[in-house]
């Protein structure tokens, strides 16, 4: 059994912070712990406009606190984020994350991640660190 806290990953190198500061995320479980995905707790902060497109992993994230929205860059279609909405990028989907106010967001990710990935210049993170 695996039980963590937040509070323990807190200043951890499991802490991670974008280089141009607009999120942090806590990756409490990762590819080392052997569960087939990692779950990380991130933080977008309010006014910030992030652009990624996740090409060799899946993400489900879940809004837990905050107020935004998500943009398919595909579609052009844009859905409200706020506590209790899901989404899922499942077609590795290229979209725009804009926080209107500090959103705190749970997310999973498979394949699992390592740990220290950031985002690269096009907003997805390397297939594999370990």
């Amino acid at each position: 059994m695996i039980v963590k806290s937040l509070d323990e990953i807190k200043g951890t190198e499991r802490e991670v912070r974008a280089e141009n500061g607009q999120w942090v995320s806590y990756r409490l479980l990762l590819k080392d712990e052997g569960m087939g995905f990692s779950f990380h707790v991130t933080t977008i902060f309010a006014g910030n406009d992030n652009f990624f497109q996740y090409k060799n992993h899946l993400e489900s994230v879940y809004c837990v606190a905050g107020e935004g929205e998500i943009e398919d860059l595909e579609t052009g279609i844009v859905y409200p984020i706020k506590p209790g909405t899901v989404y899922a990028l499942d077609q590795h989907d290229r979209h725009r994350l804009r926080a209107f106010k500090d959103m705190t967001m749970a997310c999973t990710f498979n394949p699992p991640v390592s740990g220290r990935e950031v985002h690269d210049a096009d907003g997805s993170y390397p297939a594999d660190l370990s």
